[in-house]
């Protein structure tokens, strides 16, 4: 018996549509990372990038649970001394970018290194409904159905 070890030839990408409206955002991430990784699919391999390609729309309006959306904290440091900057989950949400707070979460989820930064260029977060790949024709995917505690439901 061989171990099978997929090349970079033989891999298949599906596109897959994620609506995040109402869906909590930990457990939102966890999903996508496991599809962009590719352990999804019983061809796994970890040295090869696997995943499928990931759109997800409505990201604006995911939720976190408990009070994280107003207790949570984003650090960064800009460099200099005493360069430590932190923006609550909350207004970065009511920014101009809030489909960062999701794109943050699968990032972490991910390995760093040149692997993980091209498994990263497979998503496309939108805050909207729109997006612009209707042509791949995505396979929308249900992620409130997978488990009652995706969604928040109060």
């Amino acid at each position: 018996m061989k171990t099978f070890s997929q090349k970079p030839a033989e891999v298949e990408k599906k596109w897959i549509l994620i609506d995040a409206e109402g869906l909590v955002v930990g457990r939102l991430a966890s999903i996508v990372a496991m599809r962009l990784r590719g352990k999804h699919k019983a061809s796994y391999t970890p040295h090869v990038d696997d995943g499928d390609n990931v759109v997800i729309i409505n990201a604006g309006k995911a939720v976190f649970t408990g009070k994280k959306y107003t207790d949570k904290k984003y650090y960064w440091h800009t460099g200099y001394p005493g360069g430590i900057k932190e923006r609550t989950a909350r207004q970065i949400f009511e920014g101009r970018f809030p489909e960062r707070v999701i794109e943050k979460a699968i990032e972490r989820m991910i390995p760093r290194g040149p692997l993980g930064r091209r498994q990263m260029k497979n998503l496309r977060v939108y805050p909207g409904a729109e997006h612009p790949h209707e042509a791949q024709q995505p396979v929308k995917l249900d992620v409130g159905a997978m488990n009652s505690k995706n969604v928040r439901t109060a």
